[in-house]
């Protein structure tokens, strides 16, 4: 039987009766556990509401009013227009009139990351290796709120989706590197997660039942591996496993996406599994 019929048939009922739970970077420590945050006169009110300012634009609305920006932020229309017109003083933002925009220097905070973080450092040559192997693109991510930002990618040449790119965001909920991370979420975790989600559907196949969607995440962990059919864009399909450190806790995932005119799920999984598990046990041992 095949790795993704295997998938198909998995019997979630067992799963949530026999599965141990999930070590894991991502879920929340337990009560006698957990840290005790930062006083709030140690924290910078400013800078946090400034970084939500940069953060009010998106690929929907590039530009934006004050009066926008007001209402994105929960700020008020002053504390806005004062907020912008730093960002504008510092180059960050760019003024047309009544419109505000983002400046390419912004991009200067994403490099920063890039630049500066051992995760991204690790994972490109392995991505790079499978790319060449099995020319297909692949990519990893790392759990942000809803969605999944993807912190390196290569395409191996072919275009398969806008979003296979450092940086860019998608939804967690219908991509595979979110949900193999989500199923490594403790689950109460999991839970207000789910809580707080609209599952949008992106594609006439996307999941937006919660019950169904909580059955395809434990599918994924108890089985090691996600399968996307088309759900976050049409035409693309994707298995992604989770990257874990030395200590076994999950800290991103990677992931291999290919055409469906190319590719069935059947053989995606059976072609392209092996030498994800094979590059998550060489990064473990780097992470």
């Amino acid at each position: 039987m095949s790795a993704a019929r295997n998938f198909e048939d998995f019997d979630y009922a067992s799963a949530q009766a026999s599965a141990p739970s999930v070590p894991h970077a991502l879920a929340a420590p337990s009560q006698e556990s957990k840290p005790a945050g930062p006083l709030k006169r140690d924290l910078v009110a400013g800078l946090e509401k400034g970084l939500a300012v940069i953060e009010a634009f998106d690929q929907e609305r590039p530009r934006l009013t004050i009066s926008e920006v007001a209402i994105r932020t929960g700020l008020t229309r002053a504390a806005a227009r004062r907020y912008l017109l730093t960002l504008t003083h510092l180059g960050l933002v760019t003024q047309d009139r009544k419109m505000f925009a983002l400046t390419p220097r912004v991009l200067r905070l994403g490099q920063s990351y890039m630049h500066s973080a051992r995760l991204p450092r690790i994972v490109e040559p392995e991505l790079h290796k499978l790319a060449f192997a099995l020319k297909e693109a692949s990519s990893a991510g790392v759990l942000d709120g809803n969605d999944v930002i993807c912190i390196a990618a290569t395409n191996s040449g072919r275009l398969v989706a806008p979003a296979l790119q450092p940086g860019m965001r998608v939804p967690a909920h219908c991509s595979g590197n979110g949900r193999i991370m989500l199923a490594a979420l403790a689950p109460a975790d999991l839970e207000l997660w789910l809580a707080r989600q609209q599952l949008t559907a992106l594609t006439p196949h996307t999941i937006t039942q919660p019950e169904r969607l909580r059955q395809e995440i434990a599918r994924a962990g108890a089985l090691g591996y996600a399968c996307i059919d088309q759900e976050l864009e049409v035409g693309l399909r994707t298995v992604a496993v989770p990257l874990k450190n030395y200590r076994g806790e999950v800290v991103a995932s990677l992931n291999i996406c290919a055409h469906a005119s190319r590719m069935s799920m059947d053989q995606l999984v059976e072609l392209c599994l092996p030498p994800l598990l094979q590059a998550q046990a060489h990064l473990r041992m780097l992470l």
